[in-house]
């Protein structure tokens, strides 16, 4: 059911309500806002909107989002390319680098094992993953996947599989609730995962 305004308002708030974190309410304000601040927010708004449509595409080692073919992370020397650490998301990528805790490197799965949704092994970059722990030196795998039953599902699977290659992964230990989820948790938590990882059996 609409609302007392023309069919564009409308449109946008049906748009912006999908976005997590805000509902149908929150929308309306939003679009308030950008309408009543046309050239201080909703221009530049549409501007960097654009921007990222056109520039961002994933990184084509780590899967992080940048404008560049290769990312920010996977760019910096400073980054010890024998640490590599495993996450669902870009959102935990950024995350950690939120934290400002890990100075190793990324890779992306693009989600978790989960029969349910028929995703198996083939549709997350698992495969490359190993392929690059094996070819490029890296000695510690960090697998920092949510403390969900599918994350932990995942993890197992994929320790696995390196271990058979005969590399070493460890889990992210205290700190991460069952069931949490990384981009939610505060810094210092994170932190202390990090930093009490553990081998995984």
């Amino acid at each position: 059911m609409g609302f007392a305004a023309g069919a564009e308002i409308e449109r946008l708030v049906e748009l912006l309500a999908k976005l997590p974190g805000l509902g149908p309410r929150s929308a309306r304000r939003a679009v308030l806002t950008l309408v009543r601040n046309r050239e201080g927010l909703m221009d530049p708004l549409s501007t960097a909107l654009e921007a990222v449509r056109t520039k961002v595409r994933p990184c084509r080692i780590c899967g992080n989002l940048d404008t560049d073919e290769t990312c920010a992370v996977c760019r910096d020397p400073r980054r010890d390319p024998a640490l590599l650490c495993v996450v669902e998301q870009v959102a935990d990528l950024w995350a950690l680098e939120r934290a400002g805790v890990f100075r190793g490197r990324y890779h992306v799965l693009g989600g978790v094992l989960s029969a349910l949704d028929g995703i198996g092994p083939d549709e997350l970059r698992i495969g490359a993953l190993v392929d690059r722990a094996k070819t490029q030196g890296v000695g510690e795998v960090i697998l920092a996947l949510n403390a969900t039953v599918e994350g932990q599902t995942t993890a197992h699977y994929i320790a696995d599989r390196l271990r058979e290659a005969g590399i070493r992964a460890s889990g992210l230990a205290q700190g991460v609730p069952v069931g949490g989820e990384l981009d939610y948790l505060d810094d210092g938590t994170l932190a202390a995962a990090l930093g009490a990882r553990r081998a995984l059996d």
